[in-house]
């Protein structure tokens, strides 16, 4: 696998040609998408964080705004991830991961003292393992039932954003037109995969993905919830101040 390096970006500081090339790889494995739906859903996002290869190609990328709301009286921050897309030849590496855990421990040394939170919908089951790969617990889990508390966070957050489409039930958003979805042959999930016990989890409650239904899941950062890789590059990064990432607003 090449070496890819990645960047934070703010999106208000993205070129048109970066925008167009970030479409051109999300309409190449997502359906039912525009470059109109995709540049609006861009809009609302704070951060990119952007792979590429050595001689600059654009090679994945996934979108962040970071939410501040007060629950019950006390400040909350949510990091929301949006659209996030990789070339499947570069599936597996670690780079994304490794700024996205740079931005996220960048948001958490701004204020230590309010908890911060991963607000994350997944239509396709690649992402969802992305939960149990980097933390210790991460709702909902096919090992442990979903604590109240968590439960009405998640309802509370996923209402506030997607409104009559977000099923508190299910946990599960449907939208009455797909803002995007999965090509068929990357829906259709390799026999390897299926019987993962966390894949299973995914299918059971998000069968709806391959019309671009997407299932709501919650997990908290912190150093102690996180596996040895990603709390390496957490901790790290909140011990290093010359390696935080400047979060201030244009």
């Amino acid at each position: 696998m090449a070496d890819l390096y990645s960047s934070i970006e703010k999106v208000t500081r993205l070129t048109a040609l970066v925008k167009g090339d970030m479409f051109a790889l999300y309409d190449k494995y997502y359906d039912a998408t525009s470059e109109n739906l995709f540049l609006k859903d861009l809009s609302d996002k704070q951060w990119v964080v952007i792979l590429r290869d050595k001689s600059g190609r654009l090679k994945g990328f996934t979108t962040v705004a970071m939410w501040q709301r007060r629950i019950e009286g006390r400040p909350i921050h949510a990091i929301f991830s949006g659209d996030t897309i990789v070339e499947s030849e570069n599936w597996g590496q670690r780079a994304l991961a490794s700024a996205w855990f740079r931005l996220a421990a960048s948001i958490k040394a701004a204020d230590m003292d309010i908890p911060l939170y991963w607000f994350l919908i997944v239509k396709g089951h690649r992402t969802y393992r992305y939960l149990p790969l980097y933390f210790h617990e991460y709702y909902p889990a096919h090992d442990r039932e979903t604590p109240g508390a968590m439960k009405q966070l998640m309802d509370r957050l996923a209402t506030e954003r997607f409104g009559a489409a977000y099923d508190a039930k299910t946990g599960v958003i449907r939208f009455a037109t797909s803002f995007g979805q999965l090509k068929p042959d990357l829906a259709t999930i390799p026999e390897k995969d299926a019987k993962r016990a966390e894949v299973a989890f995914f299918l059971q409650h998000n069968p709806g993905y391959v019309k671009g239904e997407e299932l709501v899941c919650l997990a908290e950062i912190t150093s102690d919830n996180l596996r040895p890789l990603a709390r390496r590059i957490f901790s790290r990064i909140l011990q290093t101040p010359s390696e935080l990432v400047a979060i201030d607003a244009d």
